[in-house]
């Protein structure tokens, strides 16, 4: 059936043609035996990996789908470049269109913008590069119907105090952000690696003091970085230190994504090194918690590990068999 509702997508088929498969699925799941979720509830945490936009922005909905996904993660362009043609009116409706088709709604996205825009250059000229490429990556994410852009907080490139380089990351997001109508700008923590900023939570609270647009700008807590940083993730009682610490200095509820990766790094290393979930230094435990805790279940937790081999799997472990 799965084949046949994607074959319909892809084919442009008729709604109601469409409508009739998801009703023989929804039909034969009613015959599955779900007693194993009576003592916690169903599994509807948003999980999924960061899939692919080759051959059409499209496809990162369709491999999301395939996976077994409740949620992904994706680019809008090609992330190693700072110029993107701009989305065609027929590349938006396809998006779109199989978005609906296949059931996933702005929430279940996070979308990721490029690696090379720096906000915190003390540099004008490259700096005013990055805030131009910024700008136009949440202009995408309006343009797709999406909500939440994730970015890292940038860099001082050694050439001014963190805090001077984080004021400068402040006052680019309050230019972008009024220069855009309704994208959150979602600001991920990084593992310190080199200058690069936002490895403590600390930084990204001072980093939201100094926003004035405060109500569009949310966070995402990539787990790899954090234990790299210096947060133990390693068992669920750290990890519960390390989110407790976070919802005192900025709060819960601005926390509008996840990065689930298990690290090849030791705690406190630094090194930005994601690992397949459970066989790196933080282990299944965390994992399990999290995808079990309900104060995670309406965010989209998105894998950005490094088999995609095995993603089919590890989302089916997070969605589904941790409630057995």
């Amino acid at each position: 059936m799965i084949e046949k509702l994607l074959s319909a997508v892809k084919e442009n088929t008729t709604k109601e043609v469409v409508l009739n498969v998801i009703v023989n699925m929804l039909l034969a799941l009613i015959l599955i035996d779900i007693s194993c979720f009576e003592d916690y509830g169903s599994p509807m945490h948003m999980i999924g990996p960061h899939t692919s936009i080759a051959g059409g922005i499209q496809n990162a909905v369709i491999q999301a789908y395939e996976l077994g996904a409740s949620a992904f993660g994706m680019f809008t362009k090609n992330q190693r470049q700072w110029v993107a043609k701009p989305l065609e009116e027929e590349m938006i409706f396809l998006f779109t269109d199989t978005m609906k088709k296949l059931g996933f709604s702005s929430d279940q996205v996070l979308v990721h913008d490029s690696y090379l825009i720096n906000l915190g250059n003390p540099d004008s000229e490259k700096r005013e590069k990055s805030l131009n490429a910024f700008i136009d990556e949440l202009k995408r994410v309006e343009q797709l119907g999406l909500t939440l852009l994730n970015f890292h907080p940038g860099s001082h490139v050694n050439q001014i105090e963190a805090k001077d380089s984080l004021h400068l990351v402040a006052q680019s997001l309050d230019i972008a952000l009024s220069e855009t109508e309704s994208a959150i700008a979602v600001i991920e923590n990084t593992a310190g690696q080199g200058s690069n900023l936002g490895s403590s939570f600390e930084e990204l609270a001072y980093l939201l003091e100094h926003c004035t647009h405060q109500d569009r700008i949310g966070f995402c807590i990539d787990t790899c970085h954090a234990h790299a940083a210096g947060y133990d993730m390693s068992t669920p009682e750290t990890f519960e230190s390390a989110i407790q610490r976070f919802d005192e200095l900025i709060g819960l509820n601005r926390l509008r994504g996840m990065h689930l990766n298990d690290a090849k790094s030791e705690k406190g290393s630094h090194l930005d090194r994601h690992e397949s979930l459970g066989k790196g230094t933080i282990g299944w435990p965390t994992f399990e918690y999290i995808a079990k805790d309900e104060r995670f279940a309406s965010i989209p937790l998105v894998l950005e590990t490094i088999n995609s081999e095995i993603w089919k799997e590890e989302v089916q472990h997070l969605r589904f068999e941790v409630w057995k």
